[in-house]
């Protein structure tokens, strides 16, 4: 991957930026992201951030090589704090974390959000803890993805502020428009999950120890919504 080639996971990404965008691209890392969009003349400007020195200078070099210091700003900050009024950002990914992660980074630099902004986000597992988050700040869920790439499965959400929103349990568990859609990936996704918490259930059971009745519970019914999905 680089700046002329994004990821499979990052080229989905990059699908849902609108056009002509002003992206602030947060934990930009090498700035692959904002630079392909620039290339492409897809997005009017952008702002890389990087909360660790190592990857803002990565980001820096990648700006710099191509030529695009004019209109993509890399800034040295903690999440949202790379954004600055003055910036008239209108999307926002937060990509390659977990879903907790970007939760907290919304949550905390919520001051930072004018609320018209087209959220893209690409959490790393998380996804039900940061759909909850959304529900609870007014953002309804436009679109939602799975893909497998390198053995993982990954998940896009794309939100925008249009509250008052309301999800079942179920639905911020396994996302209210892939329930409907019930790709290929998002049935493979869940199947190979599925799996998963027979043979987590399975341990339990065998376990010399007790495990705190709760977990088992908890784990039993994501169990049984996973199997009531697939059926």
């Amino acid at each position: 991957m680089n700046q002329q080639t994004l990821s499979m996971r990052l080229e989905r990404v990059a699908a849902h930026v609108p056009a002509d965008a002003r992206l602030a691209d947060i934990g930009s890392d090498h700035a692959y992201l904002p630079v392909a969009l620039m290339r492409r003349g897809a997005i009017a400007a952008a702002v890389a951030g990087e909360v660790a020195l190592t990857p803002l200078r990565s980001a820096e070099r990648t700006v710099r090589e191509n030529g695009l210091e004019q209109w993509i700003t890399v800034r040295l900050a903690n999440g949202l704090a790379a954004i600055e009024p003055g910036d008239g950002i209108t999307a926002i990914s937060l990509c390659g974390m977990g879903g907790e992660t970007i939760r907290d980074i919304l949550d905390s630099g919520k001051a930072r959000l004018s609320g018209r902004e087209r959220l893209i986000l690409q959490p790393n597992g998380g996804e039900q803890p940061l759909r909850q988050w959304l529900m609870d700040n007014g953002y309804r869920i436009l679109c939602e993805e799975v893909l497998r790439e390198n053995r993982f499965d990954y998940e896009i959400i794309v939100a925008e502020r249009d509250g008052p929103v309301t999800y079942t349990a179920e639905e911020l568990y396994f996302g209210p428009l892939q329930m409907q859609a019930r790709s290929p990936a998002f049935l493979t996704k869940w199947q190979r999950l599925l799996r998963h918490k027979q043979q987590t259930l399975t341990h339990f059971a065998r376990a010399r120890q007790a495990v705190p009745e709760e977990k088992a519970e908890e784990i039993a019914r994501q169990a049984r919504w996973i199997t009531e999905l697939l059926n």
